[in-house]
């Protein structure tokens, strides 16, 4: 899970499983595996910053 900003400053917090793409058309909008989109204040790069430190935390649990 990963924790994230609406345009409206309202935090919420998106399964990083369900991430099917992460576009900047300039804001940055996530379309999940679902169909659902949503608008957010990070940057791509953050985003797929921010998913990459969820996955390797999994793994290293996983791994201990």
């Amino acid at each position: 899970m990963i924790n994230l900003t609406k345009l409206n400053g309202d935090s919420f917090v998106l399964n990083a499983e369900l991430i099917k793409t992460v576009e900047e058309t300039p804001d940055t909008v996530i379309t999940t595996t679902t169909g659902h989109k949503f608008i957010v204040q990070e940057k791509a790069e953050e985003v797929v910053k921010k998913t990459v430190e969820y996955k390797k935390s999994i793994f290293m649990n996983f791994m201990k």
